[in-house]
């Protein structure tokens, strides 16, 4: 019997998703461990994500031990993968895509146009911050981390009025039952592969194979678009940006967004064309906003302007 190492961040989410991939290799004959790694985006959080250095500080400790052989495959939510992994790695599997939409879980089970004036609103996305206050300028806009249950606490702990995230981690730990509404992507649109999971590996080890069965070819699609748009941008945790790309029948649809921080300006856009031109389609989608005045906002943040 082969057995395989699983890396993966200690977080109940994290493990929850480990743990779905050693039961669903365990149910072809191999004997699978999971191993704990910390990342730094888990040993500093009394610190903003764009303060630590946005995208890959969550992976790359996990990344570092796969190279090392210390593990074999690494079960990674894919918004947090950097756009480009480093040399010797890859996506062996995305397997089938959960929710990307955005919920709302409020406290008094009010939605989002209901809150009252002035209601503390928390989240640790500068996505979902920028978005909604587009929507809701009157909104108080709290900064928050942690891991999904950290976050329902503090709702009722620091006296918070709601928080908003992602449904994947809600539904995958069981706590689906918390959500308020779940937000229209014209009101908050996902972040790149909001939802999917990527199973990474060395590209030329055997367990790349082990995991091809839990590939979803249509999530993958969708994703691979997503990422070409971020890409193009260059953007990660330090912008807001958002994309959410989906298929019907041969065609790829993808929405694309770029905002200000403080959400006074919005730059969307939206892109069709054949599936098969997942790439090209999400870079002429990042393109167009570039041209339509995006480039100026990312400037703008980057630069501090």
């Amino acid at each position: 019997m082969i057995g395989l190492k699983i890396g993966s961040r200690g977080s109940a989410l994290a493990l929850a998703q480990a743990d779905w991939v050693k039961r669903k290799l365990e149910e072809t004959g191999l004997k699978v461990e999971i191993t704990v790694i910390k990342t730094s985006g888990d040993r500093f959080l009394d610190r903003t994500i764009e303060s630590l250095g946005g995208k890959g500080i969550f992976t790359k400790e996990i990344e570092d031990a796969l190279l090392s052989g210390k593990i074999d495959l690494a079960v990674h939510s894919m918004k947090d993968l950097p756009t480009e992994l480093p040399k010797g790695l890859a996506i062996a599997a995305v397997p089938q895509r959960e929710d990307a939409r955005d919920v709302l879980v409020s406290r008094e089970n009010i939605p989002l146009k209901d809150l009252p004036k002035g209601a503390q609103l928390a989240t640790g996305s500068l996505r979902r911050r920028s978005q909604i206050l587009n929507y809701r300028s009157d909104l108080n806009m709290i900064p928050i981390r942690g891991n999904v249950d950290t976050r329902l606490q503090k709702l009722f702990d620091q006296g918070l009025d709601a928080i908003a995230l992602a449904p994947a981690g809600l539904k995958r730990l069981g706590r689906d039952d918390r959500i308020t509404e779940y937000l229209t992507p014209d009101i908050c649109l996902s972040a790149v592969a909001q939802g999917a999971l990527a199973i990474e590996t060395r590209d030329d080890g055997p367990s790349r194979q082990s995991v091809a069965f839990l590939h979803h070819d249509p999530s993958f699609t969708e994703v691979t678009a997503e990422r070409a748009f971020l890409r193009k941008l260059g953007g990660g945790c330090h912008v807001p940006v958002a994309a959410r790309a989906s298929i019907e029948g041969e065609l790829l649809n993808i929405m694309g967004m770029v905002a200000e921080p403080d959400g006074r300006r919005l730059c969307p856009d939206l892109i069709a064309g054949p599936k098969e031109q997942a790439v090209a389609l999400g870079t002429e989608l990042a393109e167009r906003l570039i041209r339509a005045g995006a480039g100026e906002m990312l400037a703008g943040v980057i630069t501090g302007a």
